[in-house]
């Protein structure tokens, strides 16, 4: 089975309801089937084949849809290209993941020409939309409108998706046919549709927001696209379009709560408010309880093992249950398809509540990295796959995060984990972000240091945050310096670039610890 099948099934049970809509218009399942089959026969027509290897470069909008079930109805491989990323990072991916095809919006066309420029490959580059002629447009409307039944094994690589390259350089992440349906059952089973759904896709269909629209597909959604985050117009559109599932990272969800008009909207619609990719603040998921209702969702994955392997449901977030608000700390149980466990430095299996390594097994985890076979070892322990992240799963089997190992900060011979003292942070009124990192010490190796961006008007004195920090703390985990930025370092999905704030400080420094 392919991810395009279940637009095929839309078409069949419910053609006339509308698939996407975005700036531009709507599209009906109809009209989305058709133009999947003309997308597939023009990339036929160009050379492509089972296997090429296709990049759709464009802002959020329908058409990125239309080309992902195109290329996935003829056998090709979606190599995502982030229009947020710079020129650098994109040119790296177009060359080390050996790119064919580049179908891209017409408004990224100055970007283009930088990339045909410089690219050392031979690529072809198609205009999905523009003047008449050679455009992906014009050409559909000179095919056929059916293509070849092409029906590639559960082996096949869907998709080649790069890591976040939060720190260095992207790898390619293979995802094949039996990856993909394993994400839609996973993620099915676990939230479960409570009638028609509709989607507001924000986050970058490039990344997690592109693998959760073909998800919900699967249920017969209509994605709601916007191109980019705008917190007055994710809020006015759940209202307009009854939005029932939307995905945000953290810090788009901590920019909706710092508006003042977010409790002017009606969000009654919600079933589901994803949100991921990032930790969260346990203060600011109680907020948003307040403000959607009791419709908060997370999800723990990474590009290695999507769309999320535990979830933490609507029922499990529970601020008001002295026994059961904890849990809101972890990131759930695993989904119905996937297995996790924690190996303990000594490489045993840890006993509940007893933290280590985090591995996950299942039908989700990626065939490996792209000619990459090293990488690929060392991500694979047999099965499971090691995610790099330290956590514990309780009696009850939900898991909490602890943090990522490489970020946890070694002070005077003790273990400090950043995500514990930046949840105390964020749980401040004024703050709108932080980043904890280790610094340069000459007695202790390493100090903690604090970064903070503030929301936008508030201010706070210095000396409030450590306070904050020693009475919740203690004085082994209290930052020793703190700066307050206007903004922090992201990368294109949003999340914090830690490598960027971390390389200032460890400029000229004779080791990085």
């Amino acid at each position: 089975m392919r991810i395009v099948d279940f637009l095929d099934k839309g078409y069949r049970t419910h053609p006339e309801r509308i698939f996407c809509i975005d700036a531009q218009g709507q599209l009906s399942y109809a009209q989305a089937h058709d133009s999947s089959h003309r997308i597939a026969n023009v990339l036929l027509a160009l050379g492509a084949g089972e296997g090429s290897k296709v990049s759709i470069y464009a802002p959020n909008c329908g058409a990125v849809l239309e080309c992902i079930y195109g290329m996935n109805r003829m056998g090709a491989t979606w190599v995502p290209l982030n229009a947020r990323n710079g020129l650098e990072e994109n040119l790296y991916i177009l060359e080390s993941f050996e790119v064919d095809i580049v179908l891209y919006d017409t408004r990224l066309a100055e970007t283009v020409a930088q990339y045909m420029q410089q690219v050392r490959r031979t690529i072809r580059f198609v205009a999905i939309d523009g003047p008449e002629g050679d455009s992906l447009r014009s050409l559909c409307q000179q095919v056929a409108t059916r293509a070849p039944n092409l029906i590639p094994g559960p082996e096949h690589v869907v998709s080649i998706i790069p890591t976040g390259g939060t720190t260095g350089k992207p790898k390619g992440v293979m995802h094949n046919n039996l990856n993909w349906i394993a994400q839609v059952a996973n993620v099915s089973t676990a939230l479960p549709p409570k009638g028609p759904v509709v989607h507001l896709v924000v986050a970058p269909l490039t990344h997690g927001a592109g693998a959760i629209a073909a998800i919900l597909t699967a249920q017969g959604a209509t994605h709601v696209i916007l191109d980019c985050f705008d917190a007055e117009k994710v809020m006015r559109s759940i209202e307009q379009h009854g939005v029932t599932h939307l995905f945000l990272p953290p810090t788009a969800l901590y920019a909706l709560l710092a508006h003042p008009d977010v409790r002017r909207y009606d969000y009654s619609s919600l079933q589901y408010f994803l949100y991921g990719a990032a930790p969260a603040a346990q203060a600011k998921i109680e907020e948003a309880i307040g403000v959607f209702g009791p419709v908060m969702t997370q999800g723990y994955g990474q590009t290695e093992a999507p769309t999320a392997c535990t979830f933490l449901a609507p029922d499990d977030h529970r601020p008001d249950d002295p026994r059961l608000s904890q849990r809101m700390r972890s990131c759930g149980r695993p989904g119905i398809l996937t297995q996790v466990r924690i190996i303990t430095s000594d490489g045993q299996e840890a006993e509940p509540m007893q933290a280590g390594e985090i591995e996950v097994r299942g039908a989700l985890v990626m065939v490996g990295y792209y000619n990459n076979p090293a990488a690929t070892q060392e991500a694979k322990n047999g099965e499971w796959l090691r995610t790099g992240d330290v956590g514990y799963l309780d009696q009850d089997g939900y898991l909490y995060i602890v943090d990522r190992s490489k970020d946890m900060i070694i002070s005077g011979g003790f273990n400090i984990y950043p995500s514990e003292i930046e949840a105390v942070v964020c749980s401040l009124g004024e703050v709108e972000d932080c980043a904890v990192i280790g610094v340069p010490d000459e007695k202790w190796g390493e100090a903690v240091k604090l970064v903070v961006q503030l929301k936008k008007g508030r201010s706070i004195d210095q000396e409030v945050l450590l306070r904050t920090c020693r009475e919740q703390l203690g004085g082994v985990k209290t930052p020793k310096s703190v700066e307050i930025w206007d903004d922090l370092p992201r990368s294109a999905t949003g999340k914090v670039l830690k490598r960027e704030i971390r390389n200032r400080f460890w400029l000229g420094a004779e080791r990085r610890v």
